[in-house]
């Protein structure tokens, strides 16, 4: 028989995907916690709450994966209630109602009215901007824009995100004002589309602009820019992160192929002619950026010549920073036209190629740092090494320094002075200069 809990139930909420999705997740727990609900990020709860990633394939079957472990959780009276939101019930709410029918209900990404009131709370619209963060105090993200306008061919974002829609830029500043009050100095900026930012609001680019405010906010000490399109990137954009202290010497571009060919089928609007003279600009006007990127392996029609064209132009260019995924055939969008024709596992032994060059390409780069002195934002401490990053790192997808703790104490949150004194593939370690 399923036991029911008596007092205040918890709210448990369940954030999978990328970094929007965590965004996503502490404004819901920000209006509940406005609301007197007690919510709490992926513990024990007698109400889940999933926010599902409905991206590629992998992600989508993680999600469902959970899904199917509440689900059992709230059979064997464990929770009492199971909710389900974001992009993977955005795009598939039908079938997952369906094919899962005891979760109490679905919600797509545009409901969170809805989903608060099925959870006996209200959606206060002054509340628009807070959230209750769950990384680390002295970091946050700050999602920008939501949606995208871009018509690439592989991406099914926009059938569950919708248009790009910027946010306004006092709205963003009052929201990093808030967070440097709470202890927070660097912000992550996400969006689908960073260099989109404006051009629904203001009718141009305005990235460049938002970083020089958000550079004025008191207690921000690093601000770092992910998922910027290359295709009409803002050149004055390069200008603020050369002149602004503040703006981590950073950017994720995500490139997803480098053959002129396929960035057409992709729907890119660029080739790899521009793809070049684009990198090469960043590199001229700020010389110690540290790029990162992503491909896409086995996207249809890729052929051996192609993927060694790509092969080549890795080596070529030396990322500092790259992630390699197998392209997924995703219903709706244009490339779902095309056959999927690179057989699976071919795909996955390109990744692997790929990955197998960027590692000795970041094992190079980092040989060079040893000896260099680097300042360090200390996140955590893990066993005997406080674990921190330099500005040319992101929080749980780049290299990170690492610092023998059995002698010395550093706060977490903040800076110290690293001098190099060994390095991997993907660590460095360091000594604190005194």
């Amino acid at each position: 028989m399923r036991t029911k809990s008596v007092g205040k139930k918890k709210i448990n909420m369940v954030t999978l995907g990328c970094s929007k999705n965590i965004y996503d997740s502490e404004v819901i727990m920000g209006q509940l916690k406005a609301n007197g609900k007690e919510v709490e990020h992926e513990v024990k709860g007698d109400i889940v709450v999933i926010n599902t990633c409905g991206f590629i394939d992998n992600a989508k079957q993680e999600s469902i994966n959970t899904i199917l472990e509440f689900v059992e959780a709230k059979n064997q009276g464990l929770v009492e209630k199971v909710f389900v939101t974001g992009c993977l019930s955005e795009r598939y709410k039908p079938d997952l109602e369906k094919e899962i029918p005891d979760v109490d209900q679905y919600f797509g990404t545009r409901e969170l009215p809805l989903l608060l009131k099925a959870l006996g709370a209200d959606y206060k619209h002054e509340l628009v901007g807070e959230r209750l963060t769950t990384t680390p105090r002295h970091y946050a993200y700050l999602k920008i824009a939501e949606g995208c306008d871009r018509p690439c061919s592989f991406c099914a974002i926009p059938l569950m995100r919708g248009g790009h829609k910027s946010t306004p830029m006092e709205d963003l500043v009052r929201e990093a004002e808030k967070l440097a009050k709470n202890g927070t100095k660097e912000l992550i900026l996400i969006a689908q589309d960073l260099t989109y930012y404006g051009l629904d609001l203001y009718k141009r680019r305005a990235l460049g602009d938002l970083l020089k405010q958000l550079a004025k906010v008191e207690g921000i000490e690093w601000i770092r820019l992910h998922y910027a399109f290359p295709t009409g990137f803002p050149a004055d954009v390069l200008e603020v992160i050369k002149d602004e202290p503040k703006v981590c010497n950073y950017i994720d571009i995500p490139l997803q192929h480098i053959s002129t060919k396929l960035l057409k089928s992709m729907r890119r609007g660029t080739t790899k002619e521009k793809t070049n003279a684009l990198l090469a600009d960043f590199r001229a006007k700020v010389p110690n950026m540290a790029i990162r990127t992503t491909l896409i392996c086995g996207y249809p029609g890729e052929t051996l010549e192609d993927f060694e064209e790509m092969k080549a132009w890795v080596q070529e260019q030396r990322f500092d920073r790259l992630g390699c995924f197998t392209y997924s055939h995703e219903e709706n969008t244009h490339a779902h036209n095309l056959v999927d024709d690179v057989p699976q596992e071919e795909k996955e032994r390109r990744v692997e190629e790929i990955m197998e060059i960027q590692t000795q390409i970041s094992w190079e780069l980092n040989q060079e740092k040893i000896g260099k002195e680097f300042r360090v934002l200390i996140d955590r401490k893990e066993g005997e090494y406080f674990i921190g990053r330099t500005e040319f790192d992101s929080p749980d997808v780049d290299n990170e320094v690492l610092i023998k703790g059995t002698d010395i104490y550093l706060p977490i949150g903040e800076f110290v002075q690293v001098k190099i004194t060994d390095a991997t593939e993907f660590d460095l370690f360091g000594d604190v200069v005194e």
